[in-house]
């Protein structure tokens, strides 16, 4: 969520979760620590006991993670960005919760994919999140003909990110393989002071200057 104020896009509820939670299991420790000073300045940083949960994680070391909730105590979810679970290395510990028989309750955030097909014009009865496309070019080009072939044939807008200082790579890829007329949603800094989201065709995007370089952004495409 940048450098804004979490309060000023989390509900309270996520406040007082923060309060009563002191085991976490997270992305990044340094970052999450920031995270629940930011929501509750007051809270005291030694009493917190943060596992950490990543690309490389070992499988066989999630289920020893819960043990906190069979000794009385909640556990909360840190991601780094997005919502914990969604395209999120959180998911594995929601799945392990889930065969131990712990209850998960999901708490009221900001969802960039969310946001951005609310504001993209899109069809949001029937969208797909693609997560990363792939880094080669020819596959990428490949990758961005398929997608809009499926778009185009059942109507499904087609949501896809990228590391933040390839966006504008993605962008130029887009724009050399897209057919004119395929529209394209640009979703930057959602929440942030210097949101940016705009929706036009790819004829269009061509005559548009836009630097994407390392800011959070979700592109989404339909025919």
């Amino acid at each position: 969520m940048g450098d804004s104020p979490p309060l000023e896009v989390l509900p309270l509820s996520v406040k007082k979760a923060v309060e009563e939670i002191d085991y976490y299991i997270v992305e990044h420790e340094k970052n999450a620590r920031r995270f629940i000073k930011t929501i509750v300045p007051k809270k005291s940083q030694p009493s917190l006991h943060i596992e950490t949960i990543n690309k490389f994680t070992l499988e066989s070391e999630i289920p020893t993670m819960l043990k906190p909730c069979f000794e009385g105590h909640h556990i909360g979810v840190i991601s780094d960005a997005g919502c914990p679970g969604i395209a999120d290395p959180g998911a594995a510990i929601v799945a392990q919760a889930h065969l131990q028989g712990v209850k998960v309750i999901p708490l009221v955030g900001p969802s960039s994919l969310l946001l951005a097909m609310m504001a993209s014009g899109f069809n949001g009865q029937n969208f797909a999140f693609n997560g990363y496309l792939p880094i080669d070019k020819q596959e990428r080009k490949k990758e961005i003909k398929r997608l809009e072939k499926v778009s185009e044939e059942i109507g499904q807008s087609q949501l896809f990110i990228e590391t933040p200082y390839r966006n504008n790579q993605m962008l130029e890829s887009l724009l050399q393989t897209l057919h004119p007329k395929t529209n394209i949603c640009i979703a930057c800094d959602i929440t942030l002071s210097s949101e940016y989201i705009v929706t036009q065709t790819a004829e269009s995007w061509k005559k548009t200057k836009v630097d994407l370089n390392k800011r959070p952004t979700l592109f989404i495409i339909q025919k």
